[in-house]
């Protein structure tokens, strides 16, 4: 599909699927219709090009295919009846540009409200605001997490149907700050996905860390005043921003301290401090303004020696003190910037009081054993250092750091590197 005709699709879906929703409820049924006037647009457009109004395009080809779709099922023939009694004389065909029915951008936060509603679990969420507000398809978004078309379709379907008489507007002021940090956090767990996959052999899946970021400023477009908001889209920004330089040619991963720093995208890093900069200007500094001045921090170094550690370290304190309950990851890089201002061996008096203290949280994973590992190396205990990287190694889920972690067992035992396969 042509590039700008793809991102046009994406750009209007939510919107189209908000004035559907809005207008005649049914939130499943339209997510359908608007999934099939994407793919006609996405085959029509290309060759006959974009319409003077394509959102007035996609609106009437998706009105066509929900009332065909509902008119199709017999159960709800006499509701249908009624409510196009009832509905005005405009109401099955698109309005034209300018006019007050024309969709609003609106619908996208409401969208999202919706997608992210508490009904549902994370992974739930994550995958319909994929689906509906991303506007990728269900085979895209189980390709991107790694499981069949078949198992995506159904997480998706049970959440549409979760979410049946659910209403169509934002929620109340009593509740509206905690619903928009649950769409914050999904658009968080996207991008993390994307940027550092658990699992599977691929580092980074650039299409899910583009699209978080996307659907990020879509957010901040409308919310241009909220701080998390702000934040959430520097700390993405200066993040993906070392996204080139985080691999080598075979897809092996390269550590922060290793990178080829002039591969960074500078132009992402200028425009991610900048919003830092807005973030900690518009109210007190919140998780995700806070770990975007980590990360500012991180980038503005131009060589890993010249990090300012002690600073990062003071900015994880009031992170950590902040959070309402302990965050284990931001914990372990905490041990690592302690460990980088106050040498290694009390990076691991650190983590061991860490993983004393969250045992349960941390059973299992692999992070702790690879911090450790990195520690003991730096310390010169080279037999713990090998029991700890073969330990992390065996844990995670991701090829590329699971070749990582071995590679570095094997440098340390004086080995040849395993080959990629």
């Amino acid at each position: 599909m042509n590039t700008d005709v793809e991102d046009l699709l994406r750009h209007h879906a939510p919107q189209v699927l908000g004035a559907l929703v809005r207008r005649y409820g049914h939130f499943d049924a339209a997510e359908d219709a608007v999934q099939e006037a994407l793919l006609a647009a996405a085959q029509q457009w290309p060759g006959s090009g974009v319409p003077d109004n394509p959102r007035g395009w996609l609106i009437r080809v998706a009105s066509r295919r929900l009332m065909d779709q509902l008119r199709a099922d017999e159960a709800r023939r006499r509701r249908e009846e009624a409510e196009a009694a009832l509905a005005p004389p405009d109401a099955f065909t698109a309005p034209p540009p300018g006019e007050g029915r024309a969709p609003s951008e609106d619908d996208t936060l409401t969208l999202l409200f919706l997608c992210c509603h508490p009904q549902l679990t994370a992974a739930a969420q994550i995958a319909l605001t994929l689906r509906a507000v991303g506007g990728l398809t269900t085979a895209e978004i189980a390709r991107a997490h790694l499981v069949p078309e078949a198992t995506m379709a159904q997480r998706i379907s049970r959440a549409k149907q979760k979410l049946k008489g659910v209403p169509f507007r934002p929620p109340g002021p009593e509740d509206r700050d905690q619903r928009l940090a649950a769409v914050l956090q999904v658009l968080y767990l996207i991008f993390n996905e994307g940027y550092t996959a658990t699992s599977g052999r691929e580092l980074h899946r650039a299409d899910l860390a583009r699209e978080a970021i996307r659907l990020t400023r879509a957010v901040r477009r409308l919310l241009p005043r909220e701080g998390a908001v702000t934040g959430l889209l520097a700390l993405m920004l200066l993040t993906e921003a070392r996204s080139a330089a985080r691999t080598g040619p075979h897809g092996e991963l390269i550590p922060l301290d290793e990178q080829d720093r002039t591969l960074w995208d500078r132009d992402a890093i200028r425009e991610g401090t900048a919003l830092v900069e807005e973030a900690l200007a518009e109210g007190p500094a919140g998780a995700y303004q806070l770990q975007a001045a980590i990360a500012a921090l991180h980038d503005e170094a131009a060589r890993a020696e010249d990090t300012d550690w002690p600073q990062i370290l003071a900015l994880y304190d009031l992170l950590l003190r902040r959070a309402p309950e302990p965050d284990p990851m931001a914990e372990l890089s905490r041990v690592v910037a302690l460990a980088m201002v106050y040498g290694p061996e009390a990076g691991l008096a650190e983590l061991a009081s860490l993983e004393a203290r969250l045992a349960d949280r941390l059973a299992g994973h692999h992070r702790p054993a690879a911090v450790r590992a990195h520690l003991l190396e730096r310390s010169g205990d080279t037999e713990g250092a090998l029991s700890a990287y073969r330990t992390a190694a065996a844990h995670t889920l991701s090829d590329p750091e699971a070749r990582y972690l071995r590679m570095r067992a094997a440098r340390l035992r004086g080995q040849d590197a395993e080959p990629s396969p």
